[in-house]
């Protein structure tokens, strides 16, 4: 087995199935960061696992592994637990998978598929289903190391925060969409409620009158100490809220300064059908935040040359698949995704990181202690396990 991360390409993947802003400007850091390799582990799979999520402590982690369509629960070492396949015709099979799997406590795991919301033992046993808020047209899926669903708690009440899969009977090629659109949904998973949040706000790019694919607008966010974290993919800005069950109040925005951005520009409203799901991985994103220990975290990637990528899937549609693949894997080697850093408090900015030399960019995973990393695949040699990377983020 070839020891591989997913790395989204630039191919279009079709799945089917307030208050005012004020921008902060970043500035200079009186911090020094440093990620310090603390430990690692092992997963002893044969396949092809990513790690999608952990409980805070870490004691328990979840990955996924797509050849067979397998959740993995291991402990804090990588030793599994146990395994579970809900795939088939049966009640509790969740269906096409919408996102990845999400650690719960210490003995449940949440799955989210077309089918619904399907919270499981770590065994596999179905404790709950809950139906999503409106019947599913499609959906659009992004598989990255750590990019999932978040479980939080509000008034002591546990939540699944997630990205919103709501049609509102509309498409991204009708101003409707604009007007309607929210990002999240939070759902109650005592009771099944659920309410979306997170708009286009005043200001957003995605108001500009362009159209817009998944890719685009995909959300990443935390919550903590009643602030929601909010980016809407390709936007470089961070939307933070006044936060609760019920509803949401725009607080500030931070305006992020990514280095080698290539803006996302939008398209011809025309060319964007009813019914038609799709992503383009390289395009600039804002892909995960993380509140640890006071420090925002935030992992952006500031997309691939436009040109070149045309470039390159003209190739790919002619038949050339190894002069296309040849670009694609250079623009691969010359875009730096890295990792914002900020006051949780003060939102001031203090630092930027780079991803470790030996891990692997495609994402990054972080709970109340460590910041996880896959390993940088070697092309050269076939392993049978999954080596996980563990980092302290630390401040001098």
């Amino acid at each position: 087995m070839r020891n591989s991360f997913f790395i989204a390409g630039f191919l279009s993947l079709v799945l089917f199935s307030c208050g005012t802003s004020e921008q902060k400007t970043e500035t200079k850091p009186e911090l020094l960061l440093n990620l310090e390799l603390a430990d690692s582990l092992d997963l002893d799979f044969l396949g092809s696992p990513i790690l999608a999520s952990s409980n805070p402590e870490g004691s328990r982690l979840a990955f996924f592994d797509y050849p067979s369509q397998k959740i993995i629960i291991t402990d804090g070492a990588g030793e599994i637990l146990d395994t579970l396949s809900k795939q088939g015709d049966t009640p509790d099979a969740y269906g096409f998978m919408i996102d990845l799997p999400v650690i719960y406590g210490n003995d449940k795991v949440i799955q989210i598929g077309m089918n619904g919301i399907f919270i499981y033992t770590q065994s596999g046993e179905m404790l709950k289903k809950i139906k999503h808020p409106e019947d599913m047209g499609g959906a659009v899926f992004s598989s990255r190391t750590g990019k999932t669903s978040k479980i939080i708690r509000l008034n002591g009440t546990p939540y699944l925060l997630m990205n919103s899969i709501r049609t509102r009977e509309t498409y991204a090629g009708a101003q409707e969409f604009y007007d309607t659109y929210k990002a999240i949904e939070l759902v109650d998973l005592e009771t099944g409620e659920s309410l979306d949040f997170g708009p286009f706000e005043e200001g957003s790019l995605f108001l500009n009158g362009k159209g817009f694919i998944q890719s685009d607008y995909y959300p990443a966010f935390a919550e903590n100490n009643g602030k929601l974290y909010l980016s809407h993919g390709g936007e470089p800005k961070v939307w933070i809220y006044d936060f609760s069950p019920s509803e949401s109040k725009l607080d500030t925005a931070l305006s992020l300064d990514i280095p080698g951005l290539f803006p996302i520009e939008g398209i011809d409203r025309n060319e964007l059908s009813e019914g038609s799901y799709s992503f383009h991985g390289g395009t600039a994103a804002i892909r995960n935040i993380f509140i640890q220990n006071g420090l925002i975290i935030i992992s952006y990637y500031p997309g691939m040359d436009p040109k070149q990528m045309d470039q390159a899937q003209k190739l790919f549609s002619e038949g050339k698949e190894d002069e296309g693949r040849a670009i694609y894997n250079k623009l691969n080697r010359e875009t730096s995704p890295g990792i914002f850093v900020y006051d949780e408090t003060t939102l001031e900015f203090l630092g930027r990181l780079s991803y470790p030399e030996i891990a692997n960019t495609g994402g990054l995973l972080a709970n109340d202690e460590f910041i996880y990393f896959q390993k940088k695949p070697d092309p050269n040699v076939e392993e049978d396990f999954l080596r996980v990377y563990k980092y302290k983020l630390i401040t001098e």
